[in-house]
């Protein structure tokens, strides 16, 4: 199967729970999730132990800059569910802790990202590791050409699901801030965080460089802000993560590792501080705010 929906429509628990399902029927199921990072596999093990609480189904998030022996202790407990990256699965494939003939069912998690951060070639030898038969489900907001050969490769006479009427939400209000010659682009955005409708604000940048320098000025200038990039360590992105979460801190300023997964409750700005590079990543990063039911803002600087 391949699901085409915009971001916060509920992908992940229109996979999670047809395989809760299956396990429900037989207790001998497995399945695998694959995400782009390691954000996503931990946010979408959290719904699964949600959806399953009290009925003894275990799950470990294979994942990488956490400890490896801890996730290798889990599997030789017992575990239903893996949801993990490409780099660590396979990692756990050649330390022979996972054997992908023993899942019958595999899910490709946001798969373009996948295919954009470089794991197509992953990817496919995990693929090709599991039974000829086999449940795949492919679920993306965008879907590429490359991805679509991956699924003709691997999965036969899929049905294609696409619930998307437009790219973007039609419930995020996007507009574009236009910063004149002579004004520092850093005073504007001052002025917008200062207003109160901005409660909770995700502000994208596009190098880990200018991340921490932006958050360490918005913090010079009085503002509750924390950085969110790929160099930080594991614990220091999940602390951030649930510090924005909770309400500890009013802005993050993060690259695009935080444009794709993650569901953070009541963000009500998006703002592209640097325009993105492509229009998919305008596209997830928007997709940040206004999820369900609710009401987001995108903005876009420009000069």
């Amino acid at each position: 199967m391949i699901g085409i929906a915009s971001t916060g429509t509920g992908k992940t628990a229109a996979f999670l729970i047809p395989i809760i399902n299956k396990f429900v029927e037989d207790r001998r199921h497995q399945a695998m999730i694959l995400t782009p990072t390691r954000e996503l596999a931990q946010q979408v093990e959290e719904e699964f132990k949600s959806f399953t609480h009290g009925m003894r189904l275990y799950s470990v998030a294979a994942v990488g800059g956490l400890p490896i022996t801890k996730q290798i202790r889990e599997i030789d407990q017992g575990v239903h569910i893996v949801i993990g990256t490409p780099g660590r699965v396979k990692d756990l494939i050649a330390r022979r802790k996972l054997n992908m003939a023993d899942f019958n069912t595999i899910v490709l998690d946001e798969a373009d990202r996948m295919l954009d951060m470089g794991f197509i070639d992953d990817m496919r030898e995990i693929l090709g590791a599991m039974p000829a038969e086999k449940h795949g489900m492919f679920f993306s907001a965008t879907f590429s050409g490359p991805i679509k050969a991956l699924c003709s490769d691997f999965l036969r006479d899929p049905v294609t699901i696409s619930l998307k009427t437009r790219d973007t939400s039609a419930s995020v209000d996007q507009d574009v801030v236009r910063v004149p010659r002579g004004t520092e682009k850093i005073d504007v955005l001052h002025d917008i965080l200062n207003k109160p409708e901005a409660k909770k604000v995700l502000i994208f940048r596009e190098t880990k460089r200018h991340t921490d320098e932006l958050a360490r000025e918005l913090k010079g200038r009085g503002f509750s802000a924390l950085a969110l990039h790929g160099d930080m360590r594991s614990r220091e992105r999940m602390r951030a993560v649930e510090a924005f979460s909770k309400g500890g801190a009013k802005i993050v300023v993060a690259t695009d590792v935080a444009a794709r997964g993650i569901d953070i409750p009541d963000i009500t700005h998006v703002i592209n501080y640097d325009i993105p590079s492509t229009y998919d990543t305008y596209i997830h990063r928007i997709g940040r705010t206004g999820r369900g039911t609710k009401k987001g803002i995108a903005l876009t600087f420009v000069r």
